[in-house]
């Protein structure tokens, strides 16, 4: 028996991209700014239907996705509860006044968001990005200390807003708007993971800088943020050692400062844990939600208890922060829908099994390119760094490769890392063993080609 559209295996109909794919892709780079999609001959494939952990694109092709789009889809693509719950919604009201007569729906949201948040007493801004959500964590931030300035870490990707971009660190992305960036954020190195981590410093050496930022000796006005990923994404799944958020935590707190965590990618079960922070038993003082919080449509939040989100003052009829889709009831409907699906399929036991099982098989797999590569990860947050054998520096391009090579053997996967050297694995949570355990195989040929070549 054939198993459904969402639990199968790749199944390729013509070579990626088809001729369907290389149409729409010269259409597409007539009408929309060269900047925004990556165009060649060989990426990429457009899509046309997705379900659990399949994606069929507009040439027929199915594939295995192994990136989650971006780690959106914790629940799987289509969730059947979200896609229920926007149908219904969509025929009532689509849209609402969300800071001045709200939809009913945002209060549910709200209310559910609260109750799963790591403090009694939560509050919650909304918001449609996850830059949005970073914004409002540093706008509160503000408000809570006075304090103006910024610490984030070397690899932070936060988003590209021109709030967020300030604590975003790959100058890639700062550099072509510099002159428009807040100019009081710093940046600690982030710490290694283990002895063969690299040349990135230790834990040690990384919060005796902190502690020097945050004594404000370099002159650029005191730090009332500390902005961190407890494990970086687009920086390679980065995992720092354990105990460094604790000593973090306390640091912050000594210096006044607020700590928040930007649980964007990490949170809602990713990582095995409902959230990344909780690994190490460490809670922030404001947490950001995105990515998959709206089981795939743009929803974002900001967290934090009362005691900080109380230094916004309420509001006289004009708020000073909001949006016009802020609480829309499409995005509320899809949250709520997408948070009952996580506690009722048991996703985030699933993610700490499977991922576990995931790094066995890739462990496995990789075994005679073990000098070459490293694998590391939490629950379904997996990187597959490579390196040079000479030097055993970054093999700088090596994801990207490995990327464009996967993608004709049917399997999504993306490139990560400053240098292009990790491959980023985020897939579903309801991905199936059988689906992982193909993947795990295929991929270790695929990287054993480029490693080797």
């Amino acid at each position: 028996m054939l198993n459904d559209f969402g639990d199968q295996l790749p199944r390729m109909v013509v070579p990626p991209p088809g001729p369907r794919s290389l149409d729409l892709a010269e259409r597409l780079r007539r009408v929309e700014s060269r900047n925004v999609t990556h165009l060649t001959q060989r990426f990429p494939v457009f899509w046309e239907a997705a379900r659990g952990a399949n994606v069929q694109d507009v040439d027929g092709n199915v594939y295995l996705d192994l990136t989650g789009a971006f780690g959106v889809s914790v629940a799987g693509h289509t969730p059947p509860g979200v896609a229920d719950a926007v149908r219904r919604q969509a025929e009532v009201l689509v849209h609402g006044m969300g800071d001045v007569h709200p939809p009913a729906g945002k209060v549910e949201l709200l209310e559910a968001l609260a109750g799963l948040a790591p403090w009694p007493d939560a509050r919650v801004i909304l918001g449609s990005s996850g830059s949005e959500a970073v914004e409002a964590a540093l706008k509160t931030a503000l408000l809570a200390t006075g304090r103006p300035g910024i610490l984030a870490f070397e690899g932070a990707y936060h988003g590209l807003t021109l709030g967020s971009l300030a604590a975003t660190h790959r100058d890639y992305f700062r550099a072509p708007f510099a002159a428009r960036l807040y100019t009081g954020a710093r940046f600690a190195p982030f710490p290694r993971r283990g002895p063969s981590a690299g040349a990135e410093p230790d834990g040690a050496r990384c919060l005796e800088e902190v502690g020097r930022l945050l004594g404000n000796e370099d002159g650029k006005g005191e730090v009332g943020a500390v902005i961190m990923e407890p494990i970086q994404g687009r920086a390679g799944v980065r995992i720092p050692p354990e105990g460094f958020l604790r000593e973090l935590a306390a640091m912050t707190r000594e210096a006044g400062a607020v700590l928040i965590f930007d649980e964007i990618f990490t949170g809602l079960g990713r990582t095995g844990e409902l959230f990344a922070c909780l690994h190490e038993g460490v809670l922030p003082d404001l947490l950001c939600l995105g990515k998959g919080l709206g089981g795939g449509l743009p929803l974002s939040a900001c967290l934090g208890p009362a005691r900080i989100m109380d230094a916004w003052p309420s509001s006289t009829g004009e708020a000073i922060h909001t949006s016009t889709f802020l609480g829309n009831p499409l995005a509320c409907a899809a949250g709520v829908a997408l948070l009952r699906e996580l506690e009722e399929g048991g996703l985030v036991a699933r993610s700490r099994a499977l991922g576990s099982q995931l790094l066995d098989m890739l462990d496995r797999e990789l075994e005679p390119l073990a000098q070459r590569v490293r694998t590391r990860g939490r629950g379904l947050f997996v990187g597959m760094e490579m390196r040079e054998s000479e030097s055993g520096g970054p093999a700088r391009g090596s994801a990207v490769r490995v990327s464009e090579a996967a993608l004709r053997e049917g399997i999504l996967v993306l490139p990560a890392g400053e240098w292009g050297h990790v491959v980023e694995l985020s897939p579903p949570l309801v991905v199936t063993e059988e689906q992982l355990r193909w993947a795990a195989a295929t991929l270790a040929g695929v990287v054993g080609t480029v490693v080797g070549s």
